[in-house]
Parts: structure tokens; C-alpha cells; sequence
């Protein structure tokens, strides 16, 4: 079971007005481990206390996916990972 963050729900309903720049093409198996604890709400210390990896770590994962995917925001990185098959919720 995936535990939506606040807000996740309502913008992956009302959609957005860009597609994924690259469709996810170029996302690493580690980038996608940081997703799915981003679709799961998840801070950057959580995220990085269950990688066993630093803040700043995780903070250039998120930075290399949003980049790949166009995403303004982490909520819009999940979004749009879910709509290019990425992820599931």
C-alpha cells in the first residue's frame, strides 16, 4: 500500500500542462528507489536514513530526476513518473 502526500492525489487528477521531457529515459535504478519514497512522502533525512545515504545524496538524485522528467516540483516528478510508467501507486 503507497500513502499518498498531501496534495498528490489532486494534482495527479488535474494533470499538468507538460509532458516529461525525456519520457524517463536515463533514470537510474537509485533514482528510481528515491522516487518511490518521494510518491510515498517521505523527507530527505527519511529517504536518506532508509538508503543509507546522505541528505545531500538524495538531494542530487531529486535535482537528476526532475531535470529528466521536467518536473517543477517533487510532487510533479511523481506525477509524471506515474504517467510515463515509472512508478506505481
Amino acid at each position: 500500500m503507497v500513502v499518498l502526500a498531501p496534495g498528490l492525489a489532486t494534482a495527479a487528477l488535474a494533470g499538468t500542462s507538460r509532458p516529461p521531457s525525456s519520457g524517463g529515459v536515463g533514470v537510474t535504478p537509485r533514482e528510481l528507489e528515491v522516487l518511490q519514497l518521494l510518491a510515498e512522502g517521505l523527507p530527505n533525512k527519511a529517504i536518506a536514513d532508509r538508503m543509507a545515504i546522505s541528505e545531500h545524496t538524495v538531494k542530487f538524485h531529486i535535482n537528476a530526476l526532475m531535470g529528466k522528467l521536467g518536473a517543477q516540483s517533487r510532487t510533479e516528478a511523481v506525477v509524471l513518473a506515474t504517467r510515463a510508467g515509472l512508478l506505481r501507486l
